[in-house]
């Protein structure tokens, strides 16, 4: 007999999630109560309580979270200009940490015993889920079925669901994409399937929120972004809220054909995964970002910033968002955004998000009577250059007097 009498299971209402539900409730002999999260994926997630009532779930959570997703998770990491590998946006990643906090706290809620989670063995998203986990309920049990069951594919998925009557119409008819997919606010990512080989190049049909830039507008969209203490306020003039942002963002820039990225990326578990991501609207705030923090950032800053950026993503990537240093990046990161404010105008043109211009009324670090090339009078005295780059040549010239190559 199981210890286990409740378990809080992140639930989608497909295939996976739904064997997953009788399986727990078999091998555990326990209650499940489910939670199915909405963050923006794009598929309506009311369908999945009819699924986990028929299989008689008492306990049913279905929450709207795009706004705490973008406001709390997204928000924050591109305040930091996150990239990992120099070019993966963590659309994936940045999702886990508020998936397994809700987990937690249902638990805590529901007086369950356990969370369990449809991630499997072989990829990043367990680390996420269960590092996120332990680090906001340390004694908690996690189930994580793909690592106990043998039902390790799709036709044995099936064949349980006749043998143990679970309701899968859903799953029978509806056209299933070839690849494994994964959406929210903030990016659609695709795996499997051709993309397995790393020179075959994703067809043009596989992708959801984005035209090729080939058949992108002739003509550019200009777009106005506010900023206030480095986070987008408003969009051409008008206050909106962060959820709005990215769900406007996506539109727009997809429409122009930005966004996508194929890449070979190094998973936290020891192997290499090629993968197709759309981020138009992260692209899109990534790049206005860097544009309003070039005007109003201190050089030091912003260079210490860039130094501290590839371990930030690297947590993220890996599932440490609540680790204590994570929290003390974030911290920095934050006070260096206070000055962040003011407004980056952007053109979308075939794939392209092109700065066209950024200003900043109050916070502007830009003096224009300093940079000028035309008379400053007396603004900058050209003269100190000449005893600064002497002294910053110091070591090098002793150096060179003691007969050290330089090349």
């Amino acid at each position: 007999m199981s210890d286990i009498k409740k378990v809080v299971l992140a639930y989608s209402g497909g295939l996976d999630t739904s064997v997953i539900v009788r399986w727990l409730q078999e091998t555990y002999q326990c209650e499940v109560v489910t939670f199915t999260a909405d963050i923006g994926q794009g598929e309506e997630v009311e369908p999945a309580r009819a699924k986990a009532q028929a299989m008689g779930v008492k306990e049913i959570y279905i929450e709207d979270l795009r706004e705490e997703f973008v406001r709390d998770f997204v928000y924050p990491m591109f305040r930091a200009n996150t990239v990992y590998e120099g070019e993966y946006l963590l659309g994936t990643s940045i999702a886990r940490p508020l998936i397994a906090k809700r987990l937690i706290e249902i638990a805590n809620e529901t007086g369950a015993d356990a969370i369990s989670h449809g991630a499997t063995g072989k990829g990043n998203d367990q680390v996420r889920f269960e590092l996120g986990a332990y680090a906001l309920k340390p004694g908690v049990k996690v189930i994580a079925p793909w690592r106990e069951w043998d039902l390790n594919s799709r036709e044995k998925l099936m064949a349980y669901c006749e043998d143990h009557n679970i309701p899968v119409d859903f799953a029978k008819n509806k056209k299933k994409s070839p690849y494994s997919m994964d959406a929210n606010l903030l990016h659609i990512s695709y795996e499997g399937n051709r993309l397995e080989d790393p020179w075959t190049e994703a067809e043009e049909d596989m992708w959801r929120w984005s035209v090729s830039p080939e058949t992108a507008p002739d003509t550019p969209t200009y777009i106005t972004l506010g900023y206030e203490k480095g986070d987008i306020v408003s969009i051409d003039g008008k206050a909106i809220s962060p959820a709005e942002v990215l769900t406007y963002l996506n539109k727009v820039a997809g429409d122009n054909g930005i966004g996508r990225l194929d890449l070979v990326e190094n998973r936290y578990v020891g192997m290499k995964s090629r993968g197709c991501y759309e981020t138009p609207g992260g692209t899109v705030m990534l790049r206005a970002h860097r544009a309003i923090e070039s005007l109003t950032l201190d050089r030091e800053s912003a260079h210490l910033k860039d130094s501290l950026m590839p371990k930030y993503a690297e947590l993220v990537y890996n599932g440490y968002w609540w680790s204590p240093e994570r929290l003390a990046l974030q911290k920095l990161i934050d006070t260096t955004q206070e000055h962040v404010n003011g407004e980056v105008r952007v053109k979308l043109y075939k794939g392209n998000v092109i700065v066209a211009g950024r200003r900043s009324e109050s916070d502007s670090l830009f003096d224009a009577s300093v940079a000028t090339f035309e008379d400053d009078a007396g603004a900058y005295n050209q003269k100190d250059a000449e005893g600064f780059i002497r002294l910053n040549a110091l070591r090098l010239r002793i150096a060179a007097k003691k007969g050290r190559k330089m090349q």
